[in-house]
């Protein structure tokens, strides 16, 4: 949950920004994050080559703005990098000459394929144990937050440790579980603790707000549909306890945009999670079902 318009959590979650300064006389890099995107640039005489690489096993979407500092408008660089893939962007030539001697550089980036096709047929499970049902304090479009990339989110109303289940099959790509706050002030984004799984059509399932040390998957782990994978809390930007799950894909200016899911339950299939229901989850078909 969050206030409408506010990309905190999109920021926090699997986009990070920067902006970097290479001067001249020096060979540098910088990194735009050092875990994901690396944007390094690196000087061949009076011009610099900039390169971005991907140092993770998952595919992450980026926008890169280089700027000479006696140049107009940037020049901007957007595209996808695969698993463990490295590219050439730009060489900004002369660069000695330019005022001050340097460049700036600053990134965005998201983790997914820019590319990827979501199954729209695919059924998801209700991200909680089966026979369970919770409220839904938000559903998609909600006026409160869910708007913009957050169209098509579902805001799950669960007290501090309930069991949180993979609403799909997949891969865990990112963890943060080591957070203990929640509030609702500008930046409270940071705080939330979360599991990211890429599925198989390189969209990711999101499951936000977890308690400290709430996720009970660690990268790398392959999880079925069903799955515990966390425990539920009340951190980052929230003002109570709750569950906030979506599927997103990754745009071609590195932003994350949820994707419209259909959900499998006992009441049938839920095309539009409704505020103030309750869905009462099913467990996951065995082949042939």
């Amino acid at each position: 949950m969050k206030t409408s318009g506010q990309l905190s959590r999109c920021f926090n979650r699997t986009v990070a920004t920067a902006v970097v300064f290479l001067f001249s006389h020096n060979i540098a890099s910088a990194n735009c994050d050092e875990d994901w995107l690396s944007v390094k640039q690196m000087r061949d005489g009076g011009s610099v080559e900039i390169y971005a690489s991907n140092s993770t096993d998952y595919p992450v979407t980026y926008s890169v703005s280089v700027h000479g500092a006696s140049s107009g408008r940037p020049e901007i660089f957007r595209g996808t990098l695969g698993a463990q893939e490295s590219k050439h962007l730009s060489t900004m030539s002369n660069v000695s000459k330019q005022a001050n001697g340097y460049i700036s550089i600053s990134c965005i980036w998201t983790i997914g394929d820019r590319t990827a096709s979501h199954d729209d047929d695919h059924l998801y499970l209700l991200p909680y144990a089966s026979g369970k049902s919770y409220l839904v304090l938000q559903g998609f479009g909600s006026r409160f937050s869910h708007r913009g990339g957050e169209q098509y989110a579902v805001d799950f109303k669960m007290t501090t440790g309930t069991p949180v289940h993979a609403a799909r099959a997949g891969v865990v790509a990112r963890v943060v579980e080591s957070h203990n706050k929640g509030c609702w002030e500008d930046g409270c984004g940071a705080f939330a603790n979360f599991v990211v799984i890429m599925h198989d059509d390189g969209t990711t399932g999101e499951y936000y707000h977890l308690q400290l040390n709430g996720a009970l998957v660690d990268v790398g782990d392959l999880v079925e549909a069903g799955q515990k994978i966390g425990l539920s809390g009340n951190t980052g930007h929230t003002a109570l306890p709750h569950l906030h799950f979506a599927v997103y894909g990754a745009t071609n200016r590195a932003r994350s945009q949820s994707i419209p899911m259909s959900f499998l339950s006992a009441n049938g299939i839920i095309y539009q999670p409704r505020r103030g229901h309750h869905y009462l989850a099913v467990a996951a078909p065995q082949d042939g079902e």
